[in-house]
């Protein structure tokens, strides 16, 4: 189905759910990409400290911790 049919039946009102994949829906933005950090060993103790207290892996902590510095940066 075309851009512009698609739009019709929307502006319609009609059931477009079935036109749609959810699979591939992405929020815009929100795109990752791997990057590589080296820490000293203490940092990385203490950050699997943390995690385990939290019960998340060491990834989600460091970017937990990196959007709380971010969030009250702005």
């Amino acid at each position: 189905m075309k851009a512009k049919e698609f739009d019709r039946r929307f502006d319609a009102g009609e059931d477009i759910s079935k036109s749609l994949d959810p699979s591939k829906a992405r929020r815009r933005g929100h795109e990752q990409k791997r990057v590589n950090v080296d820490f000293p060993i203490w940092m990385i103790e203490s950050l699997d400290r943390e995690a385990s207290r939290l019960g998340v892996p060491r990834q989600s902590l460091i970017k937990m911790l990196i959007a709380r510095h971010f969030d009250k940066a702005s």
